[in-house]
């Protein structure tokens, strides 16, 4: 086994990235450097610096990176309007190259030589990891120890803690009832309870959302505000990019927005069944997609959504550091340059209804559209208008016929 000095551990302080952080010490006999991310997942991070200093650990990262992750992965994402398989606004996905860009920033800071990830070998996540340390340093060393060590089951998980003196989280005794992962954008859940695709999620598994049946039955109706494709206010006051998300998911939570019950194709080549709750992120995809539609030029609009199911795949993937995606995200940020205005919208019962939109910029022309007499659009044009592009077809059709 190749000799490693240091590693970059990206550690939540649970089960799993505890037990990990024993046995990197273990195994490798490598100092271990705890990064420890706040995203927005709703729970105090700061007992994870308090474990990894009981565990013996002398370099401890605690960071907040919600602005930075809002500003700059939500918000690109969102401007291309990214949704992988129909349906799925991406959570999980974008949080992963944050998370690795930090770890290899803090594997130069502290001379570490190598980093590593609790993720397991059937899943997404050990390919985003993995994909944005090499694409940010070639040759750091990667330790994925789900895919070194015996301990296959959450049983030999605890049996080890328990061995090593490692604190158990109460809730993990035992069988889990489902894993989640959160982050600001979203909440997901899968595995337990939820692997039959034909049995119904019980309830309890939502935390982001109300029920949509049990939801108010008066509408709320919230205005947003848009400069160059990214949000900026929401009902008129001006909020940083975390800021502004965490209130659209109270506003979306509290309406049952944002559930999302998806069997989707992982890149390792499985299906899987997973529950997610993206309150905020559904509001603004549709607010999005509302301001576009008087500010976009038809033929960019239609070009952007050509090129959408490709880049969301691209991030689904772990491809965020590519050099395809970054071509993308250039074209798709030319593309917001005149997308600024308002949207309104009313927020009901787990549905989003847009009922207005507004732009100093908007290329919405009531004069060309109206049905009542005007004076800039001649009607008599569309007839060469048709004749020309019916040509095509009367010419083959005449061949059909013979």
């Amino acid at each position: 086994m190749k000799q490693v000095n240091k590693v970059v551990l990206a550690y939540s302080g649970g089960l799993d990235t505890s037990v990990i952080l024993r046995w990197l010490q273990d195994t490798y006999g490598c100092e271990v450097v705890t990064f420890t991310a706040d995203l927005g997942q709703g729970e105090e991070v700061e007992p994870a610096r308090r474990k990894a200093e009981m565990m013996g650990v002398k370099e401890i990262f605690v960071e907040d990176l919600r602005e930075e992750f809002v500003r700059d992965y939500v918000f690109p994402m969102f401007r291309a309007n990214a949704v992988y398989e129909g349906v799925y606004l991406l959570g999980t996905s974008i949080a992963r190259p944050l998370i690795a860009k930090r770890q290899i920033e803090i594997a130069a800071l502290t001379g570490a030589d190598a980093v590593a990830h609790g993720c397991t070998g059937k899943g997404n996540d050990q390919v985003r990891f993995e994909l944005g340390y090499y694409g940010l340093n070639p040759d750091i060393r990667v330790i994925a120890p789900w895919r070194e060590w015996d301990l296959t089951s959450r049983t030999k998980l605890i049996e080890y803690a328990e061995t090593h003196q490692i604190p158990i989280p109460r809730d993990k005794r035992g069988e889990a009832p489902f894993s989640t992962d959160a982050n600001l954008l979203h909440i997901s859940a899968e595995g337990k309870v939820l692997e039959d695709p034909w049995d119904e999620a019980p309830e309890y598994v939502y935390s982001r959302t109300v029920d949509p049946v049990e939801a108010p039955d008066t509408p709320t109706e919230v205005t947003i505000d848009f400069v160059k494709g990214d949000a900026v206010a929401v009902d008129g006051v001006e909020l940083s990019p975390a800021l502004l998300l965490t209130r659209l998911n109270e506003l979306g939570g509290a309406n049952g927005v944002g559930r999302l019950d998806l069997v989707e194709n992982r890149f390792v080549g499985m299906k899987s069944r997973g529950i997610y709750e993206t309150p905020g992120g559904t509001v603004l995809y549709h607010a999005h997609r509302a301001m576009e539609s008087i500010t976009l030029d038809r033929g960019a609009a239609h070009l952007k959504d050509e090129l959408m199911p490709r880049y969301a795949e691209l991030i689904y993937n772990g491809f965020w550091f590519s050099p395809e995606r970054k071509m993308l995200q250039a074209a798709i940020d030319n593309s917001q340059e005149f997308v600024s205005g308002t949207v309104r919208l009313k927020l009901y019962k787990g549905s989003v209804v847009i009922n207005g939109r507004k732009s100093d910029q908007s290329l919405y022309s009531q004069a060309h559209v109206t049905f009542e007499e005007d004076a800039v659009y001649d009607q008599r044009d569309a007839e060469g208008f048709i004749r020309l592009n019916a040509l095509r077809l009367r010419l083959g059709g005449r061949r059909d016929r013979g």
